[in-house]
């Protein structure tokens, strides 16, 4: 599955909650770059990880991530 099709709102619901890449980078235990390259749709995190973000942004995966038609 490429990035084309995956749809990104994890910037938009970082905002929402009022925290910057770096301290959602440290809520959810990764790297600010990693925050930075998902929100850009370069990178595609991986299931843990995507756990990890939704979990510190109070939210569900698919809140975040959706596979677009």
């Amino acid at each position: 599955m490429g990035s084309s099709r995956l749809g990104l709102r994890l910037k938009e619901v970082r905002t929402a909650a009022g925290l910057t890449q770096a301290q959602l980078a440290d809520a959810a235990k990764v790297s600010r770059k990693t925050i930075n390259t998902v929100e850009n749709g370069v990178f595609i995190p991986s299931t843990i990880v995507a756990l990890d973000l939704a979990r510190a942004l109070n939210t569900t995966v698919e809140a975040i991530f959706y596979l677009k038609d």
